[in-house]
């Protein structure tokens, strides 16, 4: 997938352009919310179908799974037929995967939603960040990439209390329901208000690539030096996060803490809040640290003392909401990373490698949520009114595994260069000296 700058399009009118903005957030947000979702219904999932941990493990992480599978082909995609109808067409794929995990009689529906829902959601990020390279000066980039994370994770956030509270009142089925609808009204949104420009149609047909040389070109882009140990970082640094808040936190809350459906509702609330605050934050820093990797160090290694905190010590009820809050602000570095891999590759290849680092980064998710489903079940559990009932050891083993996997990637990393422009800028300033 090619993400250049096209020659600038027509000046659009603002109202047109801040539509456009919003139908584009909107439909991030629907991404992000249902990405987020099994987190807060797993312990009713897990009740009402008696599943194992394992086997939601499995439904969560089967959205990442196709949403990964699918980046290199909705690339091409894109690439040939424009954001906007690809969008559209994987927007439907979302409705229908809405509706079947809403409507679902058994485990295997179940997963089919889920896994259609990972499918519709895969070009929603790629397709908006595409729309602002080839219809917005390159000026704009940054900060509009930066509103579509930004304002798209309030998506995670909805996926929170929120969504216990729905859950509560008109139960899981009818809560996805609701969302099924409101994807829609956002789809419609993208239909009305998305509009590729003539300049834009022009640059993508002159520059389309054929599915062969796509593929060479990712070839490329993976044997380009240290892609390898940045690939790791981006399987291991945001996935405990996700494997936390999208599915084993909600039932450690309950099982080990006895925390109540609107308690556990709130804390993730805390802890996806602190994220969304973290990306600010650790974001931020690369520029006055003049470095990639200080920040990405200090902020991953504050969470992997989280983990392995809770790896080792009976947390008290008081701490949970502290333990949240620090371990969401800390899980934010994964975009630092993300721009550490972007200086890995030429101009050429950099929109692959994005792609590529993109697909460490969901399928980091899904390796995460299904390898900790099996360490879950290594441990005995006993059968509750609530369904199966885990000991804490199973959830300190999986704290313990994510701290472990996240320590390698540190090993690893501390042997990559720092290519930091900025950094770099002055040591060719010393130089000229």
């Amino acid at each position: 997938m090619t993400i250049q700058a096209a020659p600038a399009p027509a000046p659009r009118a603002a109202g047109a352009v801040a539509l456009m903005i919003a139908a584009l957030i909107g439909i991030y947000m629907i991404s992000q919310f249902f990405r987020n979702s099994i987190g807060v219904v797993g312990p009713d999932l897990a009740r009402d179908f008696d599943l194992r941990a394992s086997d939601l493990s499995w439904l969560s992480s089967i959205f990442f799974f196709a949403f990964a599978l699918a980046q290199i082909p909705v690339g091409v995609a894109i690439d040939r037929f424009g954001p906007r109808l690809v969008m559209l067409a994987t927007a439907v794929i979302t409705l229908i995967g809405a509706a079947v995990f809403a409507f679902a009689p058994g485990y295997l529906s179940l997963l089919l939603g889920r896994a259609l829902l990972g499918l519709g959601c895969s070009s929603f990020y790629m397709g908006a960040l595409t729309i602002y390279a080839r219809e917005f000066s390159p000026a704009r980039f940054g900060q509009l990439t930066g509103m579509q994370l930004g304002a798209g994770s309030l998506g995670t956030l909805v996926a929170t209390a929120p969504l216990a509270w729905a859950a509560q009142a008109w139960g899981w089925r009818g809560a996805f329901w609701g969302v099924a609808a409101i994807s829609a009204v956002m789809t419609l949104l993208v239909f009305l208000f998305v509009r590729e420009s003539a300049e834009a149609r022009a640059g993508r047909l002159e520059r389309a690539e054929s599915l062969p040389e796509s593929l060479r070109g990712v070839g490329r882009a993976m044997r380009v030096p240290e892609f390898w140990t940045l690939f790791y970082m981006q399987l291991v640094v945001y996935s405990p996060f996700a494997a936390l808040l999208g599915l084993w936190a909600a039932p450690w809350l309950a099982q080990v803490h006895g925390v109540a459906p609107e308690g556990r509702g709130r804390l993730l609330f805390v802890m996806a809040l602190a994220q969304i605050v973290g990306l600010f934050f650790w974001g931020g820093l690369d520029r006055s640290m003049r470095s990639y990797k200080r920040p990405a160090l200090l902020a991953i290694l504050g969470a992997i003392a989280t983990l392995a905190l809770a790896a080792l010590v009976d947390l008290p009820s008081g701490w949970l909401l502290a333990f949240c809050a620090a371990f969401g602000f800390l899980s934010a570095g994964s975009p630092l990373i993300t721009a550490h891999g972007k200086t890995l590759f030429p101009p050429e290849l950099t929109a692959r490698g994005l792609t590529l680092m993109n697909i460490g980064t969901i399928g980091g998710v899904w390796v995460q949520q299904f390898l900790t489903g099996l360490v879950m079940d290594l441990f005995p559990y006993t059968q509750g009114a609530a369904g199966r009932v885990y000991p804490p050891e199973a959830y300190k083993a999986v704290f313990a595994v994510m701290a472990a996997e996240m320590a390698l990637g540190v090993f690893l990393y501390l042997r990559v260069l720092d290519r930091h422009p900025l950094r770099n800028a002055v040591s060719e300033d010393k130089s000229k000296r």
